[in-house]
């Protein structure tokens, strides 16, 4: 990409010159009183005209260029200026300096060995001119000085524009390959991170399988055995919620091995999270959750497994420090094809300590966890095109009686907010027709 950055530079840059050749010609031609060989002169700048031409048809190509292209182009571009040096006057014309930029350029995109070889070649055409050169014809030669001071002046100011736009253009497209090139090395890192985390639960989750049903086998047989036992009758409950929580766990250890083996699937907001809302509820039935609002119905995820664990940890995370106030709430975002998932809790806020390390590394919390829940959440948002941002905010959305316990605490109600950023897929959703509708208002009249 940065080759095609340079050529393409080094077309415009030939076109300025081939413009501010024809124009100085003009100008001293008919101001200055100055008779150069114009044949020849408008020759070399048609064979650079014709070059240049060629030069983009080849910037409109996809494949990248090299260095030698890059070479060859400075090098014509050394040997045109070459030419017109040596139809007007070679080294006592003001405007042999501009070797100078275009070997500056050179030094900015090529390596060392290609750029000794043109300064080489800008070395020997600056000896030859030194030697032999058609010298400038003019009417008044007792004005040679003045003018030859004007064009240096004139050649000074070229060549700090030239030298000032183009290394600024490249010093420009250089800074942004780096910062892509950090990014690109900022996400490998944490794609491995979050690869290795994955080797590990999935190690755990092979380890503690056989654990879990020789657990489940004995849970079992101690409810059998207190259906007669009357020292067990009173662990009944306890020992019929420990099998409830022995489903949970086999289920997320076969819905780790279903994701394994396949991956997700569309789904519409609405259809989705009113099951999703209700698993987790079932996985918390002690805290106070709310589904705020309409999820959309015109917007579909593609992956809604990997949507689900993310919302999970997110809402695991939120009934943590907030058992009586969690809410989630699902919202088109804005104009562009994003859905936004917002969670709310109504808990201390988020440490100063750990803003910034949340959701990049694994942390510890104050809460007892480790980070790595929220890490693998940012990761797969990642991974799915989105984002997650973290942010205290007054929760306005806070149920009243909480807010009425931190007023008469006298602390301000403060909270987390989760906002996870996906993109969406815009859906048709289907219209009743009148048959269903009249059906529908029947249904509802005689219900």
């Amino acid at each position: 990409m940065t080759g095609r950055v340079n050529l393409g530079h080094l077309f415009w840059l030939r076109s300025l010159a081939i413009i501010g050749q024809l124009c100085t010609i003009a100008a001293v031609q008919v101001f200055f009183g100055v008779h150069l060989p114009i044949p020849a002169m408008l020759l070399v700048i048609g064979l650079e005209v014709i070059f240049n031409g060629l030069t983009w048809l080849r910037v409109s190509q996809e494949r990248p260029e090299s260095n030698l292209e890059l070479f060859g182009q400075i090098w014509v571009d050394l040997g045109a200026l070459s030419a017109l040096l040596f139809l007007s006057g070679g080294t006592t014309n003001p405007f042999v300096s501009l070797y100078l930029p275009s070997l500056a350029i050179a030094a900015a995109v090529l390596p060392w060995h290609l750029m000794l070889w043109l300064a080489a070649f800008a070395v020997s055409c600056y000896a030859v001119l030194g030697f032999d050169s058609v010298p400038l014809n003019m009417d008044n030669p007792a004005n040679l000085f003045d003018y030859y001071r004007a064009g240096m002046w004139v050649n000074f100011m070229v060549s700090v524009g030239l030298i000032a736009w183009f290394v600024a253009r490249m010093s420009g497209a250089l800074r942004q390959r780096d910062a892509a090139l950090g990014d690109a090395q900022q996400r490998l890192l944490r794609d491995e991170r979050a690869v290795a985390l994955g080797v590990q639960a999935a190690t755990v989750a092979h380890e503690i399988g056989t654990p879990l049903s020789t657990i489940a086998m004995l849970t079992e047989e101690l409810r059998d055995a207190a259906r007669t036992d009357q020292g067990l009758a009173p662990y009944a409950a306890d020992l019929e919620l420990l099998e409830k929580q022995m489903t949970l766990c086999t289920s997320a250890l076969a819905r780790l091995r279903s994701r394994a083996s396949s991956g997700g699937s569309r789904q519409a907001v609405s259809e989705w999270m009113g099951p999703f809302a209700e698993q987790w509820r079932l996985r918390h039935p002690h805290v106070k959750f709310e589904l705020m609002g309409e999820p959309p119905a015109s917007l579909a995820v593609d992956d809604t497994v990997a949507v689900g664990q993310i919302l999970t940890i997110l809402l695991d995370n939120a009934a943590r420090v907030s058992r009586d106030h969690v809410t989630l709430t699902a919202r088109p975002a804005g104009h562009e094809d994003l859905v936004e998932f917002e969670v709310c809790d109504a808990g201390p806020g988020i440490p100063p300590s750990l803003r910034a390390s949340l959701g990049t590394v694994p942390v510890d919390s104050t809460q007892g966890g480790h980070g790595v829940g929220l890490y693998l959440a940012f990761s797969a948002a990642a991974r799915l095109g989105g984002s997650i941002e973290l942010a205290d905010v007054a929760p306005a959305a806070a149920s009243t009686s909480s807010a009425a316990a931190a007023a008469a605490s006298g602390r301000a109600p403060r909270g987390t907010r989760a906002l996870l950023r996906l993109p969406a897929t815009h859906i048709v959703v289907p219209t009743p027709t009148g048959a269903d509708a009249a059906g529908g208002v029947a249904g509802s009249a005689a219900t």
